[in-house]
């Protein structure tokens, strides 16, 4: 529901107040917008770009409690965004989740089922006014794995950069990529139909990915110092990488109607690393090591599994771009740096 959808929503609850319920005999009364009862929530989906992997202070539960590792954080961009009208903020993204478990079906991530039977269950308390989603590199493009991979030939120099043998297999990945996010997509919508809402009674917003690593890493930091990655892999992921994988999920939004927000440019001058020995200004987590749990069996192979995300300063500044968003009717926009230095939703060409 956008903003002026909220303003209108507010102009009939007054119309109501004002009216009494002698207007309308015999009828209970039943507040305008979506429908059921409970708080105008914003609710995120997805994978790791949303919540809040990398931005630390997990919540005990997805912090590797039971196996669940969907690391949600209280700096999660849900978290930090503010909508007029929004009473609420849920988050049930989880990191590394496909579209698979994002939809309809028995697929499971880090122990979650999912995230759309989820909503759905959740409008019994809450009216969700907002749907705000990420999701698709962990399917066939897988992201992080492309990021390791990357990482790894830093360690062969022997061996081609990762890059040229992805230049050649990029492309096909995302186009098979992207039927599954329309499914996703597809079957959120469908949680919220089943629920009695119309299209109109809530906004829905298909995100795109911001590069994590860039090309203006210093050179001492292209190492096991914070960054260890080849320029050309670095020049190829926040270039052709980065975009091919943006236009696959606009196309997404495109065939369900989303609405569409580009963060491909959001983290440009402010990559991993891309502040030498000042990581101040930084947005995406370096090379992470949580060295305790190294020692621990079951914790172990999660010990790097914040490396090269959104850090709580990432997903503010990604907040204020969505909160931007959501209080316009735009079908699309950009999160592009201002004057300021902030991120701001700047209207798609």
């Amino acid at each position: 529901m956008s903003a002026g959808a909220l303003v209108f929503v507010a102009a009939l609850v007054a119309i109501f107040v004002l009216a009494g319920p002698e207007s309308q005999p015999g009828r209970p009364l039943e507040p305008p917008g979506p429908p059921g009862t409970g708080p105008l929530t914003l609710v995120s989906l997805g994978d790791s770009t949303l919540s809040g992997e990398g931005a630390g202070l997990y919540t005990p539960e997805t912090n590797g409690l039971n196996g669940n590792w969907c690391h949600r954080s209280p700096n999660a961009t849900v978290e930090k965004t503010k909508v007029s009208g929004i009473e609420t903020r849920i988050n049930l993204a989880c990191s590394g989740a496909p579209s698979a478990q994002v939809g309809f079906g028995d697929a499971k991530q880090w122990t979650e089922p999912s995230q759309a039977q989820r909503l759905g269950e959740l409008t019994r308390s809450n009216r969700v006014a907002a749907v705000v989603i990420a999701v698709g590199a962990n399917d066939e493009p897988h992201f992080s794995q492309l990021i390791s991979e990357c990482f790894q030939s830093w360690f062969n120099v022997r061996a081609a950069p990762c890059s040229e043998r992805l230049k050649t297999e990029w492309q096909p990945r995302i186009d098979a990529m992207v039927p599954r996010v329309v499914d996703a997509v597809n079957d959120v919508r469908q949680a919220l139909a089943d629920r009695g809402y119309t299209l109109d009674d809530y906004d829905l917003v298909l995100q795109s990915y911001a590069a994590p690593i860039g090309p203006g890493i210093p050179d001492a930091f292209r190492n096991l110092n914070g960054c260890p990655f080849r320029t050309e892999d670095l020049d190829w992921v926040a270039g052709p990488g980065i975009n091919a994988l943006t236009e696959g999920l606009r196309s997404a939004a495109s065939q369900t109607g989303a609405r569409f927000l580009d963060l491909s440019r959001a983290g440009v001058g402010h990559e991993a690393c891309s502040g030498g020995p000042n990581a101040a200004q930084e947005w995406f987590s370096r090379l992470t090591v949580q060295w305790t749990d190294l020692s621990s069996v079951d914790r172990a192979n999660h010990a790097i599994q914040e490396s090269f995300h959104p850090n709580a300063a990432g997903h503010a500044q990604f907040a204020r771009c969505l909160g931007e968003f959501l209080e316009g009717d735009a079908p699309s926009a950009a999160c592009l740096k201002g004057d300021d230095g902030n991120l701001h939703a700047a209207l798609s060409p």
